[in-house]
């Protein structure tokens, strides 16, 4: 039976989906479950405050809701790509099947990596929204620190900028509070993870990546 994980971006910026899923296409295989990455057309241009996470919960649950009427058991799994895991909770009531969040799957993945995680943020308002998150998980020791970027979702489209502030922000996190693994606290810095762990020497995890990694195993253990 063919099976589907559905990599949903909550915010609408489509340059968003369409940097993680050039990112997925490592996981694209013979015999593989297909990888489709949507867009939440009802979302904000960007996930950047607790408002945000809350709007996007309920017009999640309702998408994953039609995927799983309109597809069966070929939607196997979904993927919440937002690091901010909005609705989390909310759709997994929502389906039998497994719905795995990248900021979770993220954080776990790194902590295969190293001892101390290293998080960029896209903004400083979104780090006390990630600590609340880091203290439920009970992994707020594991963290070494969260900076921000200081760009906004949409500007991430700049290459050369948001190469510079990676690079920037890596190196601080490496160097000053000595993360020895470094996770891209947002999607949308997806297509720059091979080059920003070239440039650091140490481990970077792209939690989109990462979601679809779990999300694959968790197939793959049910055939």
């Amino acid at each position: 039976m063919k099976r589907t994980i559905f990599v949903i971006n909550p915010n609408s910026t489509q340059a968003v989906t369409e940097a993680f899923d050039r990112g997925l296409d490592c996981f694209r295989f013979a015999g593989g479950p297909t990888i489709r990455s949507l867009t939440l057309a009802e979302g904000p241009p960007g996930i950047q405050s607790q408002m945000d996470v809350e709007r996007v919960t309920l017009p999640l649950v309702n998408l994953v809701k039609k995927l799983d009427l309109e597809h069966g058991a070929e939607a196997a799994a979904f993927v919440i790509a937002c690091f901010s895991d909005p609705g989390l909770h909310a759709v997994r009531e929502a389906t039998t099947k497994p719905v795995l969040g990248i900021s979770e799957c993220g954080l776990l993945s790194a902590m295969t990596l190293g001892h101390k995680v290293g998080v960029i943020a896209i903004l400083r308002q979104s780090i006390p929204r990630h600590m609340r998150m880091f203290g439920a998980m009970g992994i707020t020791q594991r963290i070494a620190a969260e900076l921000p970027l200081g760009m906004e979702v949409v500007e991430l489209s700049d290459s050369t900028r948001t190469r510079a502030g990676l690079l920037r922000v890596g190196t601080q996190l490496r160097d000053a509070h000595q993360a020895d693994v470094v996770v891209l606290g947002c999607a949308g810095m997806a297509e720059h993870r091979q080059w920003l762990q070239d440039q650091l020497g140490v481990p970077v995890v792209e939690p989109a990546q990462a979601g679809v990694s779990m999300a694959i195993g968790r197939i793959l253990s049910s055939w």
